[in-house]
């Protein structure tokens, strides 16, 4: 291929000479410190008046509330992305999702797609591909990867530097509060010429205190920190490379097919399209704006690279659908009540007493009979099949007739122990976890028979004390069987050395509490012997109380089509996807009682799935 003429010369650093083959930090690339940035809202959007072209995509409008996050100074190098090749990186599955590891044995990826061996087999020595030629290996530029690799690099990195502190890639939104002050988002909308690509020709664009390598300045990337570092403190914002995102290729809010070109955009609202952010050296007109928003799948490579991102909470990203990509899930609808929740929030909201007695309550039915307090006010048609929903939770698992290969189970959000006790009738051990302390306190409590007393309301201020009581064939050599522990479900695959397989597990009334429910879910199989069963109880009732819109696995409509998104569609292709297959399904109702004339009654679906 020969380069075109007048095609844009390298960046000088490609011309360097005696480069060495096992680059050293801080003298070969630079160290890459993680630099604080303050949380703000963020507007998206491009003004439908602006005086330059846009694709669809961009016109809308989104606020996103940002907060507190560290980002990367610069993008991880290939320097530094050495290490994680030679540390095994691309050989260790436990760093890749499920998709990304499929990808990663598919292609037999060792290394970096541009990076070309260039020394004896095993001897880690690489030269760089750029577009019309071969370079000695540039450390301090950019490591051009795609999300997967970039996300595999992200769990390394956590796992090696054991702070306790995981990384994630950059948001759309967080991009937008790293870049230049005189050139974003709020600069642009009230000077059009501060969107730098309306007035600056590409070989301008490396100058000044806010230069960078944009639209084609140069033909190939250039060290990190090369150019001023932005307002925030960050190098190579715009240019250089394109930056993988967390965000799903989305619409905004007032979003409109553009009649002339309807397949640019919509397509690929599919939750299988990663956003990118900042441009690279070979982006140009549009695409060097700073109102761009471009996507490609993950797999794809696109002069693409990114920045390590660390912060206390969800990351603010925007996602549509359960994608082929981990992190990123969908959104909408509006729910109910009380299931033993998991929560990353250090406020549990199970861990008051109201909540302790109704859960006693519900767990424990019988109790009241000596005091004269039904657990139902009589009358015609008393709904009492209602009652002893954890007990019955626990026995469909039984009747399931799971494999028994060492005829241990697993409770799942256990709550103050009702099911736990009861499949220790029917299994040799029990572990049973709940994110509430106060929960898992009381579980130990009746399972050393202390005599415990909790309040049945009656009528506003009124109430009953009742003991609690188990119910029949509960003996002390059941209780011993069971293990309660503090835990939380979404880091089930983390527990699965501690807790070791089981050949049933019930998680009741949890999924739609949870704070990431795919997170739990991708642990099931690691705990699960084969023939197994899990039995799954849920009324689907999302709240962002307790789960971010964006980990939501239904309960909204399409954002294209319009057709809804049911849960139970999601959860069944979930499950499927990590080798279960569905062998029951019933509606499963209980009641919770607020005081002797006012009751929840919920209909959950109670799902059977057996291990393949």
């Amino acid at each position: 291929v020969q380069t075109p003429h007048h095609w844009p010369p390298m960046h000088p650093s490609s011309k360097r000479s005696s480069l060495t083959t096992q680059p050293t930090e801080s003298v070969d690339f630079p160290s890459n410190r993680m630099v604080s940035v303050s949380g703000s809202n963020v507007d998206l959007g491009k003004p439908a008046d602006f005086p330059s072209y846009g694709w669809d995509n961009e016109y809308g409008e989104r606020r996103v509330n940002v907060p507190d996050f560290q980002a990367s100074e610069n993008m991880v190098t290939n320097g530094e992305f050495f290490q994680f090749v030679t540390d095994g990186g691309y050989r260790n599955e436990k760093y890749w999702c499920d998709d990304g590891w499929a990808w990663r044995t598919h292609r037999n990826m060792k290394w970096p797609f541009f990076w070309e061996p260039s020394g004896p087999s095993g001897s880690n020595e690489y030269s760089l591909r750029a577009i019309f030629e071969v370079v000695p290996m540039q450390w301090d530029w950019p490591v051009d990867v795609n999300y997967y690799e970039a996300k595999a690099y992200c769990r390394w990195k956590a796992e090696k530097e054991r702070t306790f502190r995981s990384y994630r890639l950059l948001t759309e939104a967080e991009h937008h509060l790293l870049r230049s002050k005189e050139h974003n988002l709020n600069a642009a909308r009230q000077d059009p010429t501060a969107d730098k690509v309306m007035v600056t020709a590409g070989e301008q664009f490396p100058d000044g205190p806010t230069g960078s390598n944009l639209n084609l300045a140069y033909s190939s990337q250039n060290p990190v920190g090369t150019y001023p570092a932005s307002t925030s403190g960050h190098n190579d914002v715009t240019g250089n490379a394109w930056e993988w995102t967390e965000d799903h290729f989305n619409p905004l809010s007032g979003f409109e097919v553009h009649h002339v070109y309807e397949d640019f955009s919509t397509p690929c609202f599919d939750g299988k399209h990663s956003s990118i952010v900042g441009g690279s050296f070979i982006s140009t007109g549009d695409e060097a704006s700073v109102f761009a928003r471009f996507h490609f799948r993950p797999h794809f490579l696109q002069h693409s690279g990114f920045r390590l991102v660390s912060s206390d909470g969800e990351a603010p990203a925007t996602h549509l659908f359960p994608g082929n990509f981990s992190g990123q899930v969908a959104a909408r609808d509006e729910g109910a009540l009380p299931d033993a929740v998991m929560s990353n929030d250090d406020s549990n909201v199970y861990e008051s007493i109201e909540l302790r007695d109704m859960y006693l309550g519900l767990h424990f039915s019988s109790s009241g009979a000596e005091e004269g307090v039904k657990p139902i006010l009589p009358h015609p048609n008393c709904p009492e099949y209602g009652l002893r929903f954890p007990q019955r939770v626990a026995q469909l698992l039984c009747t399931l007739k799971p494999e028994r290969t060492n005829n241990r189970a697993l409770d799942i959000g256990c709550a103050v122990g009702g099911s736990s006790f009861e499949l220790a009738k029917h299994f040799d051990h029990v572990e049973a976890f709940d994110f509430s302390a106060s929960f898992i306190e009381t579980a130990k409590q009746m399972q050393s028979e202390a005599r415990i007393k909790f309040n049945v309301p009656i009528e506003a201020d009124i109430f009953t004390e009742v003991v609690a009581k188990h119910d029949n064939g509960v003996t002390p050599e059941v209780l011993e069987k069971v293990r309660f522990f503090t835990g939380d479900a979404c880091r089930l695959k983390q527990y699965a050395a501690e807790i070791g397989t089981v050949d049933g597990v019930v998680m009741a009334n949890l999924l739609c509490r949870l704070p990431d429910p795919l997170a739990c879910l991708d642990g099931m199989s690691s705990v699960v012997n084969k023939g197994g069963v899990v039995v799954m109880v849920t009324p689907f009732s999302w709240l962002e109380e307790f789960t971010p819109r964006s980990k939501w696995l239904g309960g909204y409509p399409d954002p294209v089509s319009g057709e809804p998104i049911y849960s139970k569609g999601v959860l069944r292709d979930t499950m499927e996807a990590r080798g279960f297959e569905q062998i029951h399904e019933e509606e499963m109702p209980l009641l919770i009682r607020e005081h002797q004339r006012k009751y929840q009654y919920i209909v959950s679906e109670a799902t059977g799935w057996r291990k393949l």
